[in-house]
């Protein structure tokens, strides 16, 4: 008896189970999660069985209890994929991936509840349906069609067959990301020669040696060596952009496109298999491939998404020529190359170009770029936009490593609206790369503290910059500041919600294309003079950027907008291909169709061995599956969303704060209450056009 008393005891301390404000991450560990998340299904099971017994179609007795068992298990399995994703060990791991099926196994009954989807279809039909709000229509009709795309209708032995295939794909989804993960780590290359690391910045250098100290060269220094050079990103795009050792471009750039495709890491047959069973799942639902499937809960349909990208190709193609052009007339100033450029030598010769045509350099703008400014700028920026104050609230949280910054967010009144967390900083021996925003627990009525008030909505903020170094802080390169932004739009739309119906609060119900809109949209701020004045102050001096600088930021905006443009959509492109088109197993491999999308979408075809598509976390580990169009999708939303502002004069503070105003009551506050497309026309006016996106990136044609 004793011992199973014990494990009572342990499941009643485990900190998954208690019932906190902030999650517990400062003493979640890995022996926590296969007893809690077990004891929770056993709970959310029997809260479930008690659902469908006495559900009747109506929101107390229907929505209110679902979403309760939905939310609980959202937040608590968030905190452990959360820590899998910044705080990664072999033993997390191997608990969530014993786990895992039996979460899925779950998501999977509550989505193909008959009784529930069965109440949903009678409010539905309910007299009472004309009077419900607008976000109460939303919630039945996702609920109905994701039920539907859940295989609620299938007959038992279909259904069977969908529930194995879901199963499959989140164990080999989960899998793919891992060795991603680990490939990336296992690339290491040990400089002793400082010759050999020529042109690399000061910055990177010092990441270099701090990584060689972590991997037991202690003597390792910035200025003698000896230097680690990783496939981290920083790391990466420092030695693409700027190393003048062409062979160790070379070596870098193989090593990163064939990550994880070859030997025990290889993703090739993972591709495969997930590839072959979202089409397998695409039949069962009766769509004709597993693009349809994902449009289902979109904006576009397949057809429009193809359509945008052609029309953004054509728009980006001379641009991207051009680039070419200019790359090897400018002679890449007397670089034997020049007239045989090939993939690691173009981010480099193309910084040499832009820093000689614009005279910026990357690097050297560092200092101006400290991330103590940089967050003040952009609190000080939301606050002029959404009349919100943004304030340190660190201590009042539990947090997961000593980096980690906590926030709270205050309407003009001074009363609490959110939270949030934010991890800057790389810490590759653990930490996924990217940057990511997610939910810690949406606003919601349902699931108030306190019977009176929602409860607040709280997010993460996940970035991977560089790290500060001896006596310096964290220096950000611009890209860097650009997507700090990014992901701060994201947890805009998170917290600035007034959305009390949980389910659709938030980022929740919100279309995977028009989720991107609000960070894309904060990008723009980035060149915006007043806000980039107030953040680019240099952290020794403190003198701010001077004025020609920002003008040749503003200049070098454009500069390569074709080929980046043309980046991205090889991305969409290929991933719209793989899920439509591609036959799996048939005379074409996934690496052939990347091939011939490339040839539309490349200057320079990739490399007969290129296998990028093995490293693609976000189409096959990260929910953009046949969704990767997305980005554009949202880009011409969001570039039209800015040029309301542009329209009112972005020096009339008070015009700007109106519209801003206007931007939060619409596009930040009524999250998935109300389709996307009808809430950018109650802000802008009208329908979206891509003009907006063409003209921020040069390239649409000068009128004669």
């Amino acid at each position: 008896m004793a011992s199973s008393a014990s494990v009572d005891d342990n499941i009643e301390s485990n900190p998954l189970l208690q019932d906190f404000d902030f999650p517990p991450f400062d003493v979640v560990e890995a022996k926590h999660v296969r007893p809690g998340i077990r004891a929770l299904l056993k709970k959310l099971e029997s809260d479930l069985d008690e659902l469908e017994k006495t559900v009747e179609p109506s929101w107390p007795k229907l929505v209110e209890p679902l979403e309760k068992i939905v939310d609980r298990l959202t937040v608590v399995w968030g905190i452990v994929n959360h820590l899998k994703a910044v705080k990664d060990t072999a033993e997390l791991r191997a608990a969530v991936e014993e786990v895992q099926p039996e979460e899925v196994k779950f998501q999977l009954r509550v989505g193909q509840s008959k009784p529930i989807y069965n109440a949903f279809k009678a409010i539905q039909e309910s007299p009472d349906w004309k009077s419900l709000s607008e976000a109460r229509k939303r919630i039945v009709e996702t609920q109905i069609k994701e039920a539907v795309l859940n295989g609620v209708s299938l007959e038992d032995d279909k259904r069977e067959q969908f529930n194995k295939i879901e199963q499959e794909l989140e164990r080999l989804s989960h899998k793919f990301s891992e060795n991603v993960l680990d490939a990336t780590k296992k690339f290491e290359k040990l400089i002793t020669d400082k010759k050999e690391i020529e042109g690399l910045p000061a910055t990177s250098l010092g990441l270099a040696a701090q990584t060689a100290v972590s991997k037991g060269h202690e003597n390792a220094t910035a200025e003698n060596g000896p230097w680690m050079i990783t496939l981290d990103a920083p790391c990466l795009f420092a030695v693409m952009q700027h190393a003048r050792n062409r062979a160790l471009r070379e070596e870098v750039y193989r090593a990163n496109i064939t990550r994880a495709s070859s030997g025990d890491l290889d993703n090739t047959p993972i591709i495969n298999q997930i590839l072959k069973l979202r089409m397998e799942k695409a039949r069962l639902l009766n769509y004709n491939n597993y693009a349809e499937v994902s449009m289902a809960t979109k904006m576009a349909t397949v057809d429009k998404a193809e359509e945008l990208l052609e029309k953004l190709r054509s728009a980006s193609w001379n641009a991207a020529v051009q680039d070419i052009e200019d790359l090897k007339s400018s002679k890449s100033q007397g670089a034997l190359e020049a007239d045989n450029l090939s993939h690691w030598d173009i981010n480099f010769w193309s910084e040499r170009l832009r820093e000689s045509k614009y005279n910026i350099n990357e690097e050297e703008l560092r200092p101006y770029f400290s991330l103590s400014k940089v967050m003040d700028g952009l609190f000080k920026l939301a606050k002029t936009l959404f009349g919100i104050d943004i304030e340190p609230a660190d201590g009042l949280a539990p947090v997961w490593n000593k980096d980690v910054r906590f926030y709270c967010v205050k309407d003009s009144s001074g009363s609490p609206i959110a939270y949030f967390y934010f991890d800057p900083y790389s810490r590759p021996s653990e930490k996924r790369e990217g940057a990511w925003m997610d939910e810690v627990v949406s606003r919601s009525r349902v699931m108030s503290r306190n019977g009176t008030t929602p409860r607040l909505p709280i997010a993460h903020m996940v970035c991977n910059q560089t790290p500060p170094f001896g006596d310096k802080p964290s220096l950000m390169t611009f890209h860097e500041v650009e997507t700090v932004f990014h992901e701060f739009g994201h947890a805009l739309q998170h917290m600035l919600t007034k959305q009390d119906e949980g389910l659709v609060a938030g980022i929740r119900g919100i279309e995977w294309d028009a989720v991107e809109l609000p960070p894309q949209f904060m990008e723009n701020w980035c060149y915006h003079r007043d806000t980039l004045m107030s953040i680019a102050k240099h952290y020794e001096t403190g003198e701010s950027l001077p004025e020609e600088v920002y003008l040749k930021l503003l200049a070098a905006r454009t500069f390569r907008a074709g080929s980046l443009s043309l980046r991205q959509l090889r991305f969409a492109s290929v991933d719209l291909e793989l899920h439509t088109k591609y036959i799996p197993d048939g005379s074409e491999s996934v690496f052939d169709v990347d091939q011939r999308v490339s040839r539309k979408t490349q200057m320079i075809p990739p490399l007969p061995e290129d296998r990028f598509l093995c490293g693609f976390n976000h189409i096959f580990a990260g929910g953009y599956a046949a969704g990767y169009y997305s980005y554009k999708w949202a880009e011409v939303l969001s570039a039209d969303a800015f040029s309301a502002f542009e329209d009112v004069g972005l020096d009339n503070t008070k015009a700007v704060k109106e519209t801003g105003h206007k931007f939060r009551e619409t596009i930040l506050a009524l999250g998935g209450g109300k389709a996307p497309s009808e809430v950018f026309v109650e802000f802008r006016g009208r329908e979206p056009s891509p003009e907006a996106l063409l003209r921020h990136n040069g390239l649409l044609p000068v009128a004669a």
